[in-house]
């Protein structure tokens, strides 16, 4: 039995295409919103399966990972997250990499020598990795418009990952797989009807981030809390990577209201090294992501003024956590 396991955000989603064009085949899909991460929990209890696991912690699947290599599982992982809790085994074949400027399908593309260059281009801007993805779109002398255009599909795919269930989202992260699964080539995808009609709604979402205020802020750090939306729960990344892009240095943390009245969290640290985002999402149950880029996907509401101490410490000019990265 073969599975194509991926995060179903944009660098999950290319980092599948690019191998799957380089190896084709017909395998189970195991996908879900960017927040769903541990997915190796949906593998069913086969006699030695085949995983191709891209773009989830290690750490948050180390006990289904377990449960499958005892089951004589072979798998390929291709990541930039948490991995501490990697086992060394025959087989397992573990590329993984968490520096700041490292997504899973630059990982692809070292691996495959820049064979398909142009999705992990795509993949990278919608990772908020702009510095990598246009040094990556110099190698292959792509003119400024073609460079905003794969941006922009980077972005918009990304975009199509956020919400609490799939039922948030306009296209199914599998769904969207298989359209670009269709199309060798970005360009391809962008003429396409379902790309429009996602990058129209993407739009349409961004306009009602104009005017959002920070919840919290000082020393250029700052905290914004969304509402319980649809709306919200679809841009809250975008509110994010953009906020990111603006003040590199700073930090910034989105709050999403969830429907159950708790939040969701995602954390941009201005420095990664010395301050990871990941180290910070750690302290709270169910945190974790990468030194650049983290979150919670279960705060309780309760938990939210303790948080915000948390963050504001963290952040704060002249604090040490050496221990961070």
């Amino acid at each position: 039995m073969g599975y194509d396991i991926f995060n179903g955000d944009a660098d999950g989603i290319c980092a599948l295409h690019m191998l799957r064009m380089a190896t084709p085949a017909q395998r189970t899909l195991i996908t879900g919103v960017k927040r769903d991460i541990a997915l190796l929990r949906r593998v069913p209890d086969v006699p030695d399966p085949d995983l191709l696991v891209l773009d989830i912690s290690l750490d948050a699947n180390a006990v289904e990972l377990d449960r499958l290599l005892a089951n004589g599982a072979s798998i390929t992982w291709f990541d930039h997250h948490a991995a501490e809790r990697a086992p060394r085994h025959p087989r397992l074949n573990l590329h993984h990499n968490d520096s700041p400027d490292v997504c899973t399908s630059i990982l692809v593309d070292r691996q495959q020598q820049g064979r398909y260059r142009p999705w992990a281009v795509v993949a990278a801007f919608g990772d908020n990795l702009a510095a990598p993805a246009q040094q990556l779109a110099h190698s292959l002398h792509l003119s400024a418009d073609d460079c905003a255009a794969l941006a922009q599909l980077g972005q918009t795919l990304n975009y199509n990952a956020y919400g609490e269930c799939e039922s948030d989202l306009h296209i199914p992260p599998a769904t969207l797989y298989q359209a670009i699964s269709a199309c060798p080539h970005p360009s391809d995808m962008l003429h396409t009807p379902l790309y429009q009609a996602l990058y129209a709604s993407y739009r349409d979402d961004c306009a009602r981030l104009h005017g959002v205020q920070p919840h919290w802020q000082q020393h250029g750090n700052a905290v914004y809390l969304l509402p319980d939306a649809p709306w919200a729960r679809r841009a809250n990344g975008v509110l994010a990577n953009r906020l990111a892009a603006d003040d590199p240095q700073a930090s910034f943390a989105v709050i999403l209201t969830r429907s159950d009245g708790d939040y969701l969290v995602s954390i941009r640290s201005g420095q990664p090294e010395a301050r990871s985002a990941c180290r910070l999402c750690q302290q709270f149950l169910g945190g974790g992501g990468r030194k650049s880029a983290a979150g919670i996907n279960h705060l309780p509401a309760s938990e939210l003024t303790r948080f915000i101490a948390c963050f504001e410490a963290y952040f704060a000019p002249g604090a040490h956590y050496g221990h961070a990265a």
